[in-house]
C-alpha cells in the first residue's frame, strides 16, 4: 500500500536564510575582492605618486572707504552719494579692477610668468619657478617677448658647465649651444643662462614653455578668486589661487595687491599734481596782482599824507567791506569757472583741475568723472594707439562728459554774474554815503579795498596749494593688508583620503558588481532553495560535489553521509508495513545530471545496511551504470534488458549478474543498444522483471532514461515506489521548474521527490554548508585560512 501523506522535507523560505545565502555567495570569492582592494589601491598609490598636486594660499586686505579720485569731493558731500551705491558699489568696483586683465598683465611681465619650466623625469615632468630652474631663459627684446604672438617650447639637455643642446624646439633649429650664446628664433633673440643648483643637474633634460602673453594673463585670472567679505557692510576683500607651485600663487596674490596699490597711489599723485599746477599758475598771477595793488596803496598815502580814518568812515567802510567781499567771493568764483572753462575747451587730453574752489558739488562730479575716463584713457593707449575702435565708446564718453561740464560752466556762471550784479548795485547805495567822507580818505578807500580783494584770494590759493602739498606728502596707501598670502604645506589636489577612500569603494564595488551580473544572468538551479516554494514535492537531500564514482564500504566522506542521510529521508516517503521488495526509480530532465551515479551509490549505501538490493540499467538508450561500477569486462558476455526485452524465453534470474565484485549488490545492465527502445519498453516484458525482482530482493533501483528527451521512462513509471527526481547544480536550468511542476502535477511520475545533485557547498550552497555532512567526518585537513573562514561562517550563521 502507499502512504497518503508522505512527510516533506522542502522547508519555507526565510528571509534571513536568504540574505546569509547572499552573504556566503559572495564570501566565496573574497580572494577576488581582496586582490581587487589590493590592486584598486595600488593604482590610488601610483596615481597620487605621480599625480600633479595644488597648493592653495589665500590673503585679505581692507579697501580704504574713499578709493581714488572720489577721496578729492570729500569737501562737496558724501562720496558714497558720489558712487551711486553704498559700501558693496565701492568694494564690487574695485573687485572688477583687481580682477582685470590690466593688473595681471603687469603681474605676468614683472615676473616672467609667460615662461615655465620643467624638469623632464622618467615617469613625469614637474615643474618649477623660473628662480629655482637650473636653466634661466632672457629675450634680449622683451618687448617682442610680450608679444601675443610669440609662442613655443625647447627641450634642452645640459651638457656640461658651458654647452647644452637643443633636442626639441619649435622656434629654434636643434643642435648644441654654449650658455650666453645668442639664439635667434623665429620672432625674437634670446639667451639661456646658468641659474640655481646648475651643476647638480648636468646631464638632466629641462622644457620651457613659452605662452602668449594673454593667454597667461586669462590662465592666471581663472585661476584667483577674488571675493567680498560676508558682512556686506565690509570693506574687506579676500584673495584666493590655486595652482601646483605653492611660491608661484604666493607670488602671483601679492604681486596683484602691490600692482593694484600703486596703481591707486599712481592715480592719486596725477590728480593731486595736476591741481597743484593749476593753483601755482593762478598763485602766480594773483601776486603780480597784490604787489601792484600794495604799491598803489604806498604811492596814495605818502602823497595824500594819509595815516588813519575817522570813525564814521570806518562804519561806513565796514559795509562797503562786508559787500566787497561778496563781490571778491562772486569775482572769484567766475574766475575760476573761467579758467575751469578754459580748460575744458582747450580740447587738450588733459586731466581737469580738481578741488580748486568751485562751490558747485554737480559740477565737481562731472570733473571727477571726467577725470577717471580720461585716466583709464591714458593707461589704454600704453598699450594701443588712439585710433584703435576699442577706444571708439571711451572717447564718445568723454566727448559727451565735456560738453555737459561746458553747459554747467555757462549755468553756474551766469548765476555767479547774477549775484555779483546784486552785491553791485548794493555797492551803489553804499559809495553814496562814502561820497560824504573826504575824497582823499575815499581814494584811499577805495585802494584798501582792491587791496583786500586781491589779498583775500592770495591767501585762499595758499591755503589750497598747502593742502594739496600736504596730501600729496601725506596720502596713505589705498588699502591695508591684512594678511598676506600664505598656504600650507598640504596639496587641495588630489585629496589623498578621498582617493585612497574611493579607491577601497572601487575595490569592492568592481568585483560586486562584476558577481552580481554573474549571478543575474546565471539561471541555473544551485541547491534545494530554488525549489523550495516553487515545487511542492519532497526534497530528499543535497548531494555534495565529489570526485569518487561510488561510495566504499565504511566510508566515512561527506558525499557517503549525503547519501546516508538521503537512506534515512527516503523511508518516510515509502510505503510503511510492506513485504515485497521497494521499487525506486531515478531519472533527471536531461543527461549529464547523474541520474546514473546516484543509482549505482544509493544501491550501495543500502547494501550497507544489510539490504538485498538489485541495480537495473534501464537508460537502455545511454547507458552509464557499468562505467560507474568499473566491471565492463565481468559483464562483457552477460545478458541485459534489450536482451530479455527482445527475448521471451529469457527468464529474469538469467540476466541477474550476482554480486559483482567488489559490490554485495546485483546488477541487470542495459544490454545492447536497441533502435527502438520506446517499443520494447511498450511490450510488457520489463514489469515480469519488477515483479520478479520485489518478491527476491528488498529495494530493486532502476536507473531511467531522462523525461525532458524521451518517453522510456513514462512507459514503465507506474512501477516505482518513489521517484527520484535528480536536479544538478549549476547545470539544469530554472526555465525546466515549470516542466518539473508538470511531470509531479499529472501524476506522470510516482511520488516524486526532489534529490539536487553536484552541490558545492564551499560557495555557500546547500545545507550542510558551515555543519558539513557526517558530524566528526572529515574528507581531507583543512588548511588554517580555510579553517578561520570556516568558523566565521559557522558564526555567522547561529
Amino acid at each position: 500500500m502507499t502512504n497518503n501523506n508522505p512527510i516533506e522535507f522542502n522547508h519555507s523560505n526565510d528571509e534571513s536564510i536568504n540574505l546569509r545565502k547572499a552573504v556566503e555567495e559572495y564570501f566565496y570569492y573574497w580572494k577576488w575582492f581582496l586582490l581587487s582592494v589590493i590592486v584598486a589601491l595600488l593604482i590610488a598609490f601610483i596615481y597620487l605618486r605621480y599625480a600633479t598636486k595644488e597648493y592653495a594660499v589665500d590673503a585679505k586686505i581692507l579697501l580704504s572707504e574713499k578709493q581714488n579720485v572720489s577721496s578729492e569731493l570729500a569737501a562737496f558731500g558724501d562720496a558714497s552719494s558720489l558712487l551711486g551705491e553704498g559700501t558693496n558699489a565701492v568694494v564690487a568696483d574695485q573687485i572688477d579692477v583687481l580682477k582685470s586683465r590690466r593688473l595681471m598683465l603687469k603681474v605676468v611681465q614683472k615676473h616672467n610668468l609667460n615662461k615655465r619650466y620643467f624638469h623632464v623625469g622618467r615617469v613625469k615632468e614637474s615643474e618649477s619657478m623660473e628662480a629655482d630652474s637650473p636653466v634661466k631663459m632672457s629675450f634680449l627684446n622683451d618687448t617682442l617677448a610680450y608679444n601675443d604672438n610669440f609662442r613655443g617650447s625647447l627641450t634642452i639637455k645640459i651638457v656640461d658647465k658651458n654647452n647644452f643642446s637643443i633636442e626639441e624646439s619649435t622656434i629654434v633649429k636643434t643642435g648644441n649651444y654654449k650658455f650666453g650664446q645668442k639664439i635667434n628664433s623665429k620672432l625674437e633673440s634670446f639667451i639661456l643662462l646658468p641659474n640655481k643648483k646648475f651643476e647638480e643637474n648636468i646631464g638632466n633634460t629641462i622644457r620651457i614653455n613659452i605662452q602668449p602673453m594673454m593667454s597667461t594673463v586669462n590662465y592666471y585670472r581663472s585661476r584667483i578668486k577674488v571675493e567680498p567679505n560676508t558682512d556686506k557692510k565690509s570693506m574687506v576683500v579676500n584673495f584666493g589661487m590655486v595652482d601646483n607651485l605653492k611660491p608661484r600663487a604666493q607670488l602671483v596674490v601679492n604681486s596683484i595687491i602691490d600692482v593694484y596699490n600703486n596703481d591707486l597711489n599712481s592715480d592719486t599723485d596725477r590728480l593731486t599734481k595736476a591741481t597743484t599746477k593749476f593753483i601755482n599758475d593762478r598763485l602766480a598771477l594773483v601776486t603780480n596782482d597784490l604787489k601792484a595793488v600794495d604799491k598803489d596803496l604806498e604811492i596814495y598815502k605818502s602823497s595824500n599824507n594819509i595815516t588813519d580814518v575817522s570813525s564814521e568812515a570806518n562804519i561806513f567802510l565796514q559795509n562797503a567791506a562786508d559787500n566787497d567781499k561778496k563781490v571778491l567771493e562772486y569775482t572769484t568764483q567766475l574766475q575760476i569757472a573761467d579758467y575751469v572753462s578754459s580748460a575744458v575747451n582747450s580740447g587738450k587730453n588733459e586731466l581737469l583741475p580738481s578741488n580748486v574752489g568751485i562751490q558747485d558739488a554737480t559740477i565737481a562730479s562731472q570733473i571727477n568723472k571726467y577725470n577717471e575716463l580720461m585716466m583709464e584713457k591714458q593707461d589704454l593707449l600704453k598699450s594701443m594707439t588712439n585710433e584703435n575702435p576699442s577706444l571708439q565708446p571711451l572717447n564718445e564718453s568723454i566727448k559727451e562728459l565735456r560738453q555737459t561740464i561746458r553747459q554747467s560752466l555757462g549755468i553756474y556762471r551766469r548765476n555767479m554774474q547774477t549775484a555779483l550784479g546784486s552785491v553791485q548795485s548794493k555797492q551803489g547805495q553804499i559809495n553814496t554815503q562814502i561820497k560824504r567822507l573826504p575824497a582823499k580818505e575815499r581814494g584811499f578807500r577805495d585802494i584798501s579795498r582792491q587791496q583786500q580783494i586781491v589779498e583775500a584770494l592770495y591767501l585762499f590759493l595758499l591755503q589750497k596749494r598747502e593742502e594739496a602739498e600736504i596730501k600729496s606728502a601725506a596720502t596713505p596707501d589705498n588699502i591695508k593688508i591684512i594678511d598676506h598670502a600664505y598656504g600650507t604645506n598640504i596639496p587641495v589636489s588630489p585629496k589623498k583620503n578621498i582617493i585612497y577612500l574611493g579607491a577601497l569603494i572601487l575595490g569592492s564595488l568592481l568585483p560586486f558588481a562584476i558577481l552580481y551580473i554573474k549571478f543575474l544572468l546565471d539561471n541555473k538551479i544551485k541547491d534545494k532553495s530554488d525549489f523550495e516554494g516553487k515545487l511542492d514535492n519532497p526534497i530528499l537531500g543535497e548531494i555534495p560535489q565529489s570526485d569518487t564514482n561510488i561510495i566504499q564500504l565504511n566510508d566515512r566522506s561527506s558525499l557517503a553521509e549525503a547519501f546516508r542521510i538521503i537512506r534515512t529521508n527516503m523511508n518516510f516517503l515509502l510505503p510503511q508495513n510492506i513485504d515485497r521488495g521497494q521499487v525506486i526509480f531515478v531519472t533527471s530532465t536531461t543527461s549529464g545530471e547523474g541520474k546514473s551515479f546516484v543509482a549505482t551509490n544509493m544501491a550501495q549505501v543500502l547494501t550497507m545496511s544489510g539490504n538485498k538490493v538489485l541495480l537495473i540499467g534501464a537508460d537502455i538508450r545511454s547507458p552509464k551504470v557499468l562505467d560507474y561500477l568499473g566491471i565492463t569486462d565481468q559483464v562483457r558476455y552477460a545478458k541485459g534488458i534489450t536482451e530479455f526485452l527482445i527475448d521471451n524465453s529469457l527468464n529474469p534470474e538469467e540476466i541477474i549478474i550476482t554480486q559483482p565484485a567488489p559490490y554485495k549488490f546485483d546488477v541487470i545492465y542495459s544490454g545492447i543498444i536497441a533502435p527502438n527502445p520506446s517499443e520494447l519498453l511498450m511490450n510488457g516484458r520489463f514489469n515480469e522483471i519488477i515483479e520478479y525482482a520485489k518478491n527476491v530482493y528488498d529495494y530493486i533501483l532502476v536507473d531511467t532514461a531522462p523525461v525532458s528527451l524521451v518517453t522510456d521512462t513514462l512507459l514503465i513509471a507506474k512501477n516505482a515506489d518513489i521517484t527520484f527526481y535528480v536536479a544538478r547544480s549549476n547545470y539544469l536550468d530554472k526555465r525546466m521548474l515549470p516542466f518539473i511542476k508538470e511531470m509531479s502535477e499529472t501524476k506522470k511520475l510516482n511520488n516524486m521527490a526532489i534529490l539536487v545533485n553536484d552541490v558545492d557547498f564551499q560557495k555557500g550552497y546547500g545545507y550542510g554548508y558551515g555543519y558539513g555532512y557526517g558530524y566528526g567526518y572529515i574528507d581531507k585537513e583543512k588548511s588554517f585560512l580555510r579553517k578561520i573562514i570556516h568558523q566565521l561562517k559557522s558564526k555567522f550563521k547561529k
